[in-house]
């Protein structure tokens, strides 16, 4: 008879490695609630795998008492692609920044979303290269002043959800490292999600780049430049007292009141087959528009790796096993002498 395996608290997903990161960082933040997370899905340290690249995020599987990789610059969804597609009993978390992941990373990352593999994505965006000391990112917005760009960047910035998307993403989402419950909710969602999810963090580097998602994540502004997605419900923010409508294909920001009522606004449809709605969604931005924070897509399709392993086993079933040792002598073989 098994014995009964102990129940894990977010204590017993702790390393002994010394956090390495800069005093008051977000990624403190995204640690913590992972940990939370894991141990409230029933993950197991045996089975669980975080593959980083680069960067300060990267830094990520030497802080969680699980199994780990930290490899190549850009090169974590090639890593995960073919631990996931080998060993499908896995949970494989990838960890990511955004110049990792959209810069020297993006056609992995763009590849690795289209094919759906059964993996979770957590891309940390802070908007700059804070492990080589403060360069602009491929999210850096125009004009911003940085060590790489003096007089301001002329770069017009990636939107991380619109690359997720654009590569037919099943599970897209967005979540800010201050707001603690939405991102343990998130994350929750995503590592329930079956196929690739993508995650998006807005994550403040408080040496590089302080404050760049300030209207997002204050107390006094966030009610006002946020507007937290819900399957099924209106647009609704700001206290309840505006919301989001569509006049034709554009969105605008409207009062409730008078003459118009929540019925008027843009409901929320996470399942919804084309992304044409996520993808207006994704391009709202704050000044003109609150931000959306929550899942934007959440449909199913058949994973790459299953894909894979239904190939493997119908070649089995025709071919047999197979024997590697006659498999390098047969066909066209020579000798050197």
């Amino acid at each position: 008879m098994n014995a009964e395996l102990p129940v894990l608290k977010a204590k017993d997903f702790e390393s002994d490695q010394d956090v390495r990161w800069c005093p008051g960082c977000g990624d403190y933040s995204i640690l913590a609630q992972m940990k939370k997370v894991l141990a409230e899905i029933g993950a197991r340290q045996e089975s669980t795998v975080f593959i980083s690249g680069i960067g300060c995020s990267s830094r990520f599987p030497y802080y969680m008492n699980t199994y780990g990789m930290h490899s190549i610059h850009g090169r974590a969804p090639a890593f995960a692609t073919g631990l996931k597609t080998t060993r499908p009993d896995l949970d494989v978390w990838v960890i990511t920044g955004d110049g990792d992941a959209l810069s020297i990373g993006g056609n992995h990352l763009m590849h690795v979303i289209r094919r759906n593999l059964d993996i979770n994505i957590v891309l940390f965006n802070n908007s700059i290269y804070g492990l080589t000391k403060g360069q602009y990112s491929p999210t850096s917005k125009v004009g911003a002043v940085t060590k790489s760009t003096p007089r301001g960047s002329i770069d017009h910035p990636l939107n991380p959800l619109q690359v997720a998307l654009a590569a037919e993403g099943t599970f897209v989402a967005r979540s800010v490292d201050s707001s603690i419950k939405h991102l343990m909710a998130t994350l929750k969602r995503a590592s329930q999600h079956r196929g690739t999810s993508f995650v998006e963090v807005y994550q403040n580097c408080n040496v590089f780049n302080d404050g760049a998602w300030d209207y997002a994540k204050a107390k006094a502004t966030k009610d006002q430049t946020t507007v937290v997605l819900e399957h099924g419900k209106p647009l609704v923010f700001d206290g309840g007292t505006k919301g989001i409508r569509l006049n034709g294909f554009m969105p605008e920001v409207v009062e409730i009141g008078g003459d118009v009522s929540e019925s008027d606004l843009l409901v929320h449809d996470e399942k919804a087959t084309e992304p044409h709605l996520a993808n207006i969604l994704s391009r709202m931005r704050h000044p003109q528009f609150p931000e959306p924070i929550g899942v934007f897509r959440a449909i199913e399709r058949t994973t790459y790796n299953d894909g894979v392993n239904e190939q493997v086993a119908d070649a089995r079933g025709e071919q047999g096993e197979g024997d590697l040792a006659k498999m390098y002598t047969s066909g066209d073989t020579w000798t050197v002498a």
